[in-house]
């Protein structure tokens, strides 16, 4: 043969070329392309646990439903993302095909093509013909319908896992979800609402505990460090087994640099070169789906929820992302407006789509909450657009600020204020950390964490309220200067905490500090610069420094009467403290201490007439007079004042508040200078046990106390 020969084949064709005749028969059969799972007998799973932790509960229910002659009933595994609801339904597959004699069958049916290629696959293992299985394919005859037919005739019990349900409208609208009385049906679902499972039982499940969450991370890298360190890397994840299983993942694939757990913690720190939402999905497997990645697998449910005509449930978690993962009083809620993108008309159908999709749970309790996994929050911060954050920042501390108090009244308070400390932490550290907001955001922030220190500083609890001070002082200094109004406000607030801790040297040189940057910066004058004036005479008498503490005592009543008037509260104050410092031990060394205590009953009129009888300010004027006039041996002067201020603490606190307990001191030690010992004994016992447990057995005014019962016993015991 000579010369070029074009040639084309199409589909199975083949081309040949010879020299000679040649003689070619080719049959060619098409057979229908499988387009189902290629099994339905084995589990289409990530990683699967070593060993499923805790869950001890649910698997002795669901083991007692797979044993023999048990039959027609539903379950539904449900929670969030990354809960391990799939690891639940793996283990149960594997109890009832090894052990409970069940065949296992398992679909995925996080979409309609997957179910219903899955479902069809199912029905081709019970025994379908390939007619049949055409038939429903091409939609000649109901594919559900063929499906449970195969189901109801199998010659064994089976278990059929329908795994990733997050759109149950799929399994209902076809008719996929059914029971049959040779077998079990266990569905997997983010979507909590019971109305789309009727007659099915539903199984809750959250994050383990933190034992049990330690050991997975301690099963998938047994060396990589201790079981307390294994403990700290858990809480740090939430103790979410997604984030757990891909922790545990990457440490235990590391070669060239292997990392331990602590290393790890520190990373998740942000010791490491990338966020730690990035280094957890390092932990994944390669190829990993979406719902196998922490930086991807919410995002499903936000997707189904925008499908469903619920944008706004992405707009409203990304606002909660600026908070904590702690319980959230949902009265923060009440006011949020981010204009058309979430109106406040539709705040309560975008939560309802969150909740119903397990992104967030209800917290029953005195005051109900809203809560959502920290992971999950971080995740979807990260994954904020820049251009958005500094109005989601915006919006949050508006909110914050709505709930908590401008001037906190001191006692209890509202219920709904004091859980809000890790929020307003939160707040701070995604503005300045995080997304590294404007000074604006940061002031606005800092101004909510100030409130709140203020608020738990005057319920009494005076370690938290240094602990919040802290944490939040550190944050607003790296977004905004240290001498920044906002961070020197704080910066009081440490001193006044330890002040009542009784740490007076750490207390002096917060205040002293904290005094000349406000001189400096907002002048001699200014009320933030009387205020610390004001507080550091007061820690000053506890280092022997009375008559300093009485210039600035007096610097801080002068400032204020010009400024404010003379009847003003906050001069009001200061002219109290001025009363107050005649009771010190030292004052008999002041020139005009006759003077000072002449002023005692117009100050307590003066408080009277600006706040009422029982208001804490006109009470603490009579405590300070009483303390004032026991000091000079004028006892029988001070009991009525003393006994008046605790009368009127013991109205408005609790037992052990400690404006409560110093009115019992006070009264203490006018009974005893009056000869009164056992009333003395009486209220000297109540004094140590108060102080003991607001303040500890070490406080020096616990052990003041303690020397002053002493006293009283020893006045009692020689008066019989």
């Amino acid at each position: 043969m000579s010369g070029a020969n074009d040639a084309r084949a199409d589909g199975y064709g083949r081309i040949y070329q010879a020299s000679g005749d040649q003689h070619i028969v080719e049959h060619h059969h098409h057979a229908p392309e499988w387009t189902g799972p290629d099994s339905v007998r084995h589990p289409a799973v990530g990683r699967a646990p070593v060993v499923l932790r805790d869950r001890v509960g649910e698997m002795d229910r669901l083991r007692a439903a797979v044993e023999p002659g048990v039959g027609s009933r539903a379950y539904v595994l449900h929670g969030m993302g990354g809960c391990g609801k799939t690891a639940v339904a793996h283990s149960l597959f594997r109890h009832a095909t090894d052990q409970a004699g069940r065949i296992g069958l398992w679909v995925n049916a996080s979409d309609p093509a997957s179910l219903r290629a899955g479902m069809l696959a199912v029905a081709a293992d019970r025994g379908a013909s390939d007619a049949e299985l055409t038939g429903a394919r091409s939609g000649l005859r109901p594919a559900a319908d063929l499906v449970w037919h195969y189901l109801d005739a199998s010659d064994r019990p089976w278990l059929l896992v329908l795994d990733n349900a997050d759109t149950p409208a799929v399994l209902r609208d076809g008719g996929w979800l059914r029971t049959s009385p040779k077998g079990i049906v266990i569905v997997t679902t983010r979507q909590a609402a019971a109305h789309w499972w009727p007659g099915a039982e539903l199984l809750q499940f959250g994050v383990l505990p933190r034992e049990d969450a330690a050991l997975v991370l301690q099963d998938l890298a047994p060396h990589a460090g201790s079981a307390e360190e294994a403990a700290e890397v858990a809480d740090r994840l939430g103790r979410l087994p997604l984030a757990l299983t891909l922790a545990g993942g990457f440490l235990a694939q590391q070669i060239i640099d292997p990392w331990n757990l602590a290393d790890y913690r520190h990373g998740l720190d942000g010791g490491a070169d990338y966020h730690p939402i990035e280094l957890l999905d390092r932990g994944a497997e390669t190829g990993a789906e979406s719902r196998h990645l922490l930086s991807r697998t919410w995002q499903l449910s936000l997707d189904a929820l925008t499908a469903q005509g619920l944008p706004e449930a992405t707009v409203l978690l990304r606002l909660l992302a600026c908070w904590a993962g702690d319980p959230l009083p949902l009265t923060l809620l009440s006011g949020a407006d981010l204009g058309a993108e979430l109106h406040p008309s539709r705040v309560e159908s975008a939560l309802r789509g969150l909740l119903d999709h397990s992104l967030a749970e209800l917290v029953p309790g005195r005051v109900r909450c809203l809560r959502v996994h920290g992971i999950l929050l971080d995740s979807v911060a990260r994954a904020t657009p820049d251009d958005q954050r500094e109005r989601f920042a915006t919006t949050a501390a508006r909110l914050l600020g709505a709930v908590l108090p401008e001037v906190p009244e001191r006692g209890e308070q509202d219920p709904a204020v004091i859980p809000l400390a890790p929020h307003v932490t939160a707040l701070l550290r995604r503005a300045v950390v995080d997304w590294r907001a404007g000074p604006a955001v940061v002031e606005s922030a800092a101004d909510g964490a100030l409130r709140l220190v203020t608020a738990v500083h005057r319920s009494g609890d005076y370690a938290s309220a240094l602990t919040l001070a802290n944490e939040a002082l550190a944050l607003v200094t790296r977004g905004l200067a240290v001498d920044n109004v906002f961070a020197l406000r704080l910066r009081l607030r440490v001193g006044r905490a330890l002040f009542r801790l009784g740490r007076f040297e750490e207390s002096e040189t917060v205040y002293e500090e904290a005094l000349d940057d406000c001189e400096r910066v907002l002048g001699p004058d200014a009320p933030d610069t009387l205020e610390a004036c004001l507080r550091l005479a007061l820690v000053l008498p506890h280092r022997g420094r009375l008559p300093e503490a009485m210039v600035l005592r007096r610097r801080a009543a002068q400032g204020r009467e010009t400024a404010l008037g003379r009847a003003h509260p906050l001069t009001l104050i200061a002219r109290k403290y001025i009363v107050e410092a005649a009771g010190s031990p030292a004052a008999a060394a002041l020139p005009d201490r006759d003077a000072i205590l002449a002023m005692g009953p117009g100050v307590i009129e003066d408080c009277r007439n600006a706040t009422g009888d029982d208001h804490p300010m006109t009470l603490g004027a009579e405590l300070g007079y009483s303390s004032a006039l026991a000091a000079v041996e004028r006892a029988a002067e001070a009991l009525p004042h003393a006994r008046k201020a605790l009368s009127g603490y013991e109205r408005i606190f609790a037992p052990d508040y400690p404006l409560l307990l110093n009115a019992r001191e006070s009264l203490s030690v006018v009974l005893h200078a009056l000869g009164r010992h056992a009333d003395a004994v009486e209220q000297g016992e109540m004094l140590v046990e108060g102080r003991i447990r607001v303040l500890g057995p070490t406080h020096p005014w616990t052990v003041h106390a303690e020397g002053l019962l002493r006293t009283y016993r020893d006045g009692a015991a020689r008066s019989t």
